[in-house]
Order: C-alpha cells, then structure tokens, then sequence
C-alpha cells in the first residue's frame, strides 16, 4: 500500500508546528478559588466513540417508527457532519484495500445498539487516515460483528463504517439541544483506553517505567525512556493483571496541582469498593454486571480505565475505603482521592460535593463496544446529571463535562490536525515510521528528552459537551481543543492558569471556555430526560415534528434488521 501525504495533511501539519511554538514555558502560582462562576466541574468520562458514530447526520434523525424520535429546533446549527458526498460517495467504497468491507456510512438502528468492538490501537489508527485521505477504515480499524448480525455489512470490517442518529442516542441529541457541544475536539494522541486516560490527568504519555511482563504497551522514545502507546494495568493495584503487562508512570498529574493548591477532587470509578456485594453475588476485584442490550458480562472495574493509579502521588492500589463520607476528595483522606461511583453520589447528597470528580461508569455502562452500548450508556449518563440538576444548590454551580478515551476505531471522515508529530516503528500517518518529522515533538519528563516519541496527535475526532446553567444552549463550537483542554479548564479555572509542565499537552491545549456564556444569568431550569428512551420527561422542553428544523440535507443509508 503507498503512503503519500494528502495537502490537507500538510497544512494539519503546519498547524501543528504553529501550536507547538505557543507553548508555555513558564506558569504563574495558583491563587484559592475559582476564577469563574463555576464551583464545581464533573467529568463523565466515556468509552471509545468517534465524533460522527454518534452525531455524524445532527442535527436530523430518520424517526422510524417504534423508536424515540428526535426533532430539532428550528435555529438549530450545523456541525461538521456527514454531507451527502460522504453518506452517497465516501471513497472507501472505491479503494480495493478495504476488500469485502468497503461500503459507505450507514445508519444504525435502535435494535443494533450492541455491535462488535473495533480495532483501536495507535498504528491501525493512523493507517486508517491514509494520509489525510481518511479511507481505510474498514481495512485498518474495522472488525466483523456479530453482533449485530441481520444486515449484510454487519459480517464484513465495514461495520467500522456505521453511525447511530437521535433515535438511539437521543439523550445526547436532546443534550445537544439545551446545552454545548464540540465539534473539533480529538483524542490528545492515537490509541486506546489507557492513552486517553492518561492524557486526561496529565496530558502525557511519555515516561513510564516498572514495566512488567512484556512491551507490548511502550515503545521507545528515542532518549532512553518510554512511552505509553496501548493498554495495560497500572502496576501494584491489588486488581491488575498478574501475568499480563503491567506499569507505572512518573511525573505528575492534574491531581498533584490540585493538592498543592488545597483544592478538592476525585476520581470515581464503578466497581472499585471492593467491600461491596452486587445483586448478581459478585464482590472484590470480581464485581461484575450482564448488560441486558449486549448479553455479555463485564468486570465493573476495569484497572487500565483508572489513569490515577499509574501514579505514586495518587493512587490506592489496595482500594482503601474513605475514612468518612465528610472526608471525600480532601488530602487526608485515607483513600488517598480514588473512589468507587457510589462514593460520589454519597458525597454530594450528604453536602460534600469536590471542586472537580472524574465518573467513570462501571464497565457495563461506559459504551464500549464489544461489552457496553450506546443505550446502557445513555442510563449511565442521564442518571448522573438528573440526579445532578435535582440538588438545586449545587446544580446552580456545576459544570459537566462528556468526554471520551478514544474513538474504538469508529469512522470519521474528519483527519486530525498534526499538532505533535512522531517517528517510531509503530507511526504510520505520513508513511511507513512517520507521523511528520518527530524533530519538534514535545519534551518527555526526564530531562533531557527533549523530543519524546511515540505521541502523535492529535488523533480521532471525539464528542465533547458541556451541561450546565452556564453553558450557552443549543450551540455549536468549532475551536481546536483535545483531551488536555479539560485540564486546562482545571488549571485556569483553580490553578490561576498553571500548566503541568515537561511537555504536557495542557501548554497547546484549546480553551472551553467559548461553550460557556458567563456573562447572561445562569439557566437553572431542570431539563430531566428519561433515563431509557433519552427523551425530554417534560415534552414540552422538545420540539415537535411540526416546529422541528426542516430539509435533511440528504437521506440517510439505512439498514433492514431482520425482525
């Protein structure tokens, strides 16, 4: 297969170049409180989702019968979607590499929530951009089902192609509605669920070491040290692998910033209460659920999913219980800021609400594919932030942020700006070893790594929201922003705008801020959706087929499930 560098590409890598120079060398001190009205901010932090797999046709759902509909407001704006040239002529129906798998974007049902895993690894992904050209999908990243299995594409790797409209994802839509969404926003790198997590505390993975039982994970980064390309378990926690890959990262994270500015926060993952029993009799490291949509059981903690416990500053590598529940998120606590999700809603009911918590929804719920699903995961999510906007107090406050570890490989047809380039075996953007030249990557911890391979970014297309009274309504960003922007958001909001520093990501990082409207009087309506069907519980919060926006732009591909 040749590799050439599409013009796109070229100008995405002088773009990179351009971020690059904005970086920051030096940060002031952080000063207490926030600098804006948001006291608290909540992360839900989900699994493996490209930007167009669920709002690829937004603002406009085909509205089958038997599923939730969607209609959207008439002043609705647009997103850089799926036109007609990429539903009726995507170029990876015409290139032969994709073999029985090349097939446009098509619509995915209600019924085909559960769908097989795809292939999300740092080099399958960039091979899946071909250059800027964007259509190998189905080669590089795609992965047969089933499930689901009663439509021809459904046996082929042009699964990777499918996408899901408001009538399955429409709590999502109906979010979109009311509040802010992202449509430029990326993975800080290429790569899977350990990357993005990573990348969401530290904006960096460079420098890991206590590397166990292989090096399938790591690759060199041309000064001596490593970096973090792919998924293993963090090192010492009591749940981890014992003959898989396992390691640890040096360097600090988001949480060393927050503790050294006295500031509250915590990392809340289901499953990671090792004392508790589910209904199903399953307890410890073992805590595990069946999801009724995808039939398959999964572990409710999964270890490489917890990004804190890579750390030595952060992590509660026995699960050590809270000392109270007074005492969640604060320095002394003996849990040391990592929790189980039930730990959140305990705190905030009980008037302890950290300045910022991390959700991660026990493994059933967080979306990916394979074990989790679009409508598990909406149940996850609308609980959250109903339960949220039902505590008027705090809700008045709150900022919640929807954001994602990775793409699971799912198409995008949108190629990633190169803002950090690499030059390792396992990059393949630019050609065989190349993501650019990697001659002005960023630094790596140690010093001396001057330029650390092995983090070519940004990667895939990801959505990014913001839910909150402060949060302009039914409006569309375009800015530049990735994983780090979160922590940006972090540090310029407690931290007085100090970065991590040792060539974190924070220092390029695109802002949030133009999602929010910190000028206009807060919207503290509650706007409660059913946790099922993802529709509006107070219809009149809804448009209606005869106010919707109108003309769909081009008439979806749809698929026949067999019933």
């Amino acid at each position: 297969m040749s590799i050439r560098v599409s013009t796109f590409l070229g100008e995405a890598l002088i773009a990179g170049a351009l971020m690059l120079g904005m970086a920051q060398a030096q940060t002031p001190a952080p000063t207490a409180g926030a600098a804006t009205p948001i006291q608290h901010l909540v992360v839900i932090f989900q699994e493996n989702i490209s930007f167009d797999h669920y709002f690829g046709t937004y603002p406009f759902a085909l509205n089958p019968e038997g599923e939730p509909a969607f209609y959207a407001f008439p002043n609705t704006p647009s997103v850089n979607g799926l036109g007609a040239a990429f539903l009726t002529n995507n170029g990876t129906v015409t290139n032969s590499a994709n073999g029985t798998g090349a097939t446009a974007p098509f619509r995915l049902d209600r019924s085909q929530a559960a769908t097989a895993d795809q292939d999300h690894d740092y080099t399958a992904e960039q091979m899946a951009y071909h250059s800027g050209v964007v259509d190998l999908f189905p080669m590089a990243t795609g992965t047969a089902g089933p499930p689901p299995s009663n439509f021809p594409q459904a046996s082929t790797t042009g699964l990777v192609m499918g996408y899901y409209d408001g009538n399955t994802v429409t709590a999502f839509w109906n979010y979109a509605q009311h509040y802010a969404m992202n449509d430029n926003s990326y993975g800080t790198n290429y790569g899977p669920s350990t990357d993005g997590a990573l990348n969401l505390i530290s904006g960096q993975l460079n420098g890991a070491i206590n590397n166990t039982n292989g090096t399938g994970s790591l690759i060199e980064d041309g000064s001596g040290g490593m970096t973090v390309i792919s998924d293993a378990d963090p090192a010492g926690d009591v749940c981890s692998t014992t003959t898989g890959e396992t390691f640890s990262m040096s360097g600090k994270n988001i949480g060393d910033l927050l503790n050294a500015a006295g500031v509250s926060w915590g990392f809340f993952e289901g499953g990671f209460d090792l004392t508790a029993t589910n209904p199903n009799g399953t307890t410890g490291c073992s805590r595990s659920t069946t999801s009724l949509i995808t039939n398959t059981k999964k572990a409710d903690y999964i270890p490489h999913h917890q990004p804190f416990q890579y750390y030595k500053s952060t992590q509660n590598l026995t699960h050590a219980r809270p000392t109270s529940v007074a005492m969640i998120g604060q320095a002394s606590d003996a849990a040391n800021h990592q929790y189980d999700i039930n730990d959140f809603y305990a705190a905030v009911t009980e008037g302890n609400f950290p300045a910022v918590s991390i959700l991660k929804a026990p493994g059933f719920q967080d979306g990916h594919a394979g074990y989790s699903d679009p409508l598990d995961e909406q149940q996850f999510v609308v609980h959250v932030i109903n339960f949220l906007q039902s505590q008027p107090a705090w809700w008045a406050n709150t900022a919640v942020v929807i954001a994602y570890d990775d793409s699971d490989g799912w198409y995008d047809h949108q190629m990633p700006p190169i803002v950090n380039q690499s030059t390792t075996s396992a990059d393949m953007v630019t050609g065989t070893g190349s993501c650019g030249s990697g001659t002005g990557a960023l630094p790596g911890v140690a010093t001396g790594t001057t330029h650390a391979q092995g983090r070519c970014g940004y990667g895939p297309r990801l959505p990014l929201m913001v839910i909150s009274p402060y949060a302009k309504a039914n409006f569309v960003d375009h800015t530049l922003t990735d994983q780090s922007s979160i922590i940006r958001f972090v540090e310029d909001n407690w931290l007085n705008g100090q970065r991590i520093g040792s060539g974190s990501f924070d220092a390029i990082a695109g802002p949030l801020d133009y999602m929010f409207d910190f000028e206009s009087a807060p919207n503290t309506t509650p706007f409660t959706l059913s946790e099922s069907s993802g529709l509006p519980v107070n219809a009149a919060q809804a448009a209606t087929a005869k106010t919707a926006l109108r003309l769909h732009p081009v008439k979806p591909v749809t698929v026949s499930p067999s019933r």
